[in-house]
């Protein structure tokens, strides 16, 4: 995976008028048909031309997701690499789960532990089922509602390495990002679910889903 050439083209994603001066401040770019907004205003037309498939992507991986719909997701696999499952911002190829196109379309019926990466703070492996990891590190928040969204943008990060585009050269990605909503967690409660696709017989194809969260 390591070595293919980065093609990405930088903004942010943001609906809601509240949000407009902040849009302005970042360069960001709304796309149409966020969910829980009415209209999106688009800041620059390039980067919502060179993004769109993108986001519908993105978009269409994450209601298979939200609808545990295993075989839509295997779908948007990518044949040769698969999807890696990064439970953390920092992605590890030694550590991290790969799984084959045939191996999510199973993942319904699939009732194996496997070991994920490791927890932070503890450094405990993470030992789950395909549908344990997905209730604690994919589908953990209703991320088709966030109001803050990265195209080839992270949006927040905490104290763990970002390496995505380092380990992913080709990696196109959306980054849904979900704010806290725990005032006595001081701001620590926020989560992003970012979805990485890599070209393929003129085609984006999943390669990483990647959660990420304040780590310690």
């Amino acid at each position: 995976m390591v070595g293919r050439a980065l093609s990405a083209a930088v903004g942010f994603v943001l609906g809601g008028a509240a949000l407009l001066a902040a849009l302005y401040a970042t360069g960001g770019v709304p796309l149409e048909k966020l969910p829980g907004f009415e209209r999106a205003l688009f800041l620059d037309e390039d980067a919502r031309a060179q993004n769109s498939y993108l986001v519908e992507k993105a978009y269409d991986t994450l209601k298979a997701i939200k609808d545990g719909d295993y075989a839509a997701l295997a779908g948007t696999v990518h044949p040769e690499y698969g999807v890696v499952f990064s439970p953390y911002a920092t992605i590890s190829l030694s550590s991290n789960k790969c799984f084959t196109k045939s191996q999510v379309a199973n993942f319904a019926a699939d009732a194996n532990t496997y070991v994920w990466g490791v927890y932070d703070g503890s450094g405990d492996p993470i030992e789950l089922t395909p549908a344990e990891y997905f209730a604690r590190f994919v589908h953990n928040k209703e991320f088709a509602r966030a109001p803050l969204i990265g195209v080839n943008y992270i949006v927040k990060s905490g104290n763990a390495l970002e390496n995505i585009t380092e380990v992913f050269p080709g990696v196109r990605f959306v980054d849904f990002y979900l704010p806290g909503d725990d005032k006595s967690a001081d701001g620590h409660d926020w989560n992003s679910l970012r979805l990485g696709f890599e070209e393929y017989a003129g085609a984006l194809r999943l390669t990483v889903i990647l959660h990420s969260e304040w780590t310690v």
